[in-house]
């Protein structure tokens, strides 16, 4: 028999405006200390330095993380020119500088390069595993790499102020996998120019906002208390860029033993993602095939 996990078993989704100088992680941990949670993750990290939408997900919404992880994102930041640094932000030490400063028209036309499908190689201190290692543990330690570059979707990269000749304001809109960082540095390279991240705000991640998260002291005070759980938001929204097939009650009963099960459907086609309701609720996402949903993954009721 498994061990019981040490807890309350609650589902949702809570939505934090994370500070600079945290890491993702440790909100998390705060997150499910303040609410007691069995079990609790987010949906994309965000560098301690970065600040912005933190989607935590708790209990049976974990199960929704990767639609999450898919969706498209949007960034606010704020290149230097002038600098490269070893980071590709400020947190770096810099390596290389330039006098030369680009037009607003010349910064307006480079930034078309980046924009739909591009190539991107990630920063030398990133998360990305080289031969079992981390890219930052093995740039910590002195050594550089070649990274391998990879591809990223760009909806939308459009230059919103110019405060001075060392700065440009940038907004991005990108999917899965998008280094921020990397679209400084090459920006700057590409303008003859250097550059590097001088700040970063992700101001929306798929249905989550910013505006709408809590702040850590929020999180603090209302730490233990029913009053916390009235943030949080159902499971169901990490599953919003998935169509919703509702099943019979025959299809639900067949989809929560994690059998296919009959779905109504008008517009899905054969082979598509879907996830199927019964009342409003989520019971499982699968493949839609032939007026049945064949589940890969299946929601256990709190």
């Amino acid at each position: 028999m498994g061990r019981k996990r040490k807890g309350r078993a609650i589902s949702g989704w809570l939505v934090i405006d994370k500070p600079a100088g945290i890491t993702s992680t440790a909100v998390v941990n705060k997150v499910r200390w303040a609410l007691q949670a069995q079990k609790a993750g987010h949906a994309g990290t965000l560098d301690p330095a970065a600040t912005g939408v933190l989607a935590v997900a708790l209990g049976e919404a974990t199960k929704t993380v990767p639609f999450i992880t898919d969706a498209l994102k949007c960034y606010r930041f704020m290149v230097r020119l002038g600098q490269a640094t070893t980071t590709d932000d400020a947190e770096g030490a810099v390596i290389a500088t330039s006098d030369q400063r680009p037009t607003d028209a010349a910064i307006v036309a480079a930034l078309a390069a980046f924009r739909g499908d591009i190539q991107q190689i990630p920063p030398q201190f990133s998360a990305v595993k080289v031969e079992g290692e981390r890219a930052y543990d093995i740039a910590r330690a002195g050594d550089e790499m070649e990274l391998a570059a990879r591809p990223l979707w760009v909806e939308r990269l459009d230059m919103i102020a110019r405060p001075d000749a060392d700065h440009v304001e940038l907004e991005m809109v990108c999917g899965k996998g998008g280094y921020v960082r990397s679209i400084a540095r090459d920006l700057g390279a590409a303008l003859e120019c250097q550059g590097h991240v001088a700040w970063l705000r992700r101001t929306w991640s798929g249905p989550f906002e910013a505006s709408d998260g809590l702040s850590m002291e929020q999180i603090e005070a209302l730490a233990h208390s029913p009053a916390l759980d009235t943030h949080l938001r159902p499971l169901e929204q990490g599953l919003c860029d998935l169509p919703e097939l509702p099943a019979t009650p025959e299809g639900a009963a067949k989809l929560r033993n994690g059998n296919p099960g009959m779905v109504l459907t008008s517009s899905v086609a054969y082979g598509d993602t879907a996830w199927a309701s019964y009342q409003g609720r989520a019971v499982a996402v699968g493949i839609y095939k032939a007026g049945e949903l064949h589940p890969n993954r299946v929601f256990n009721p709190d």
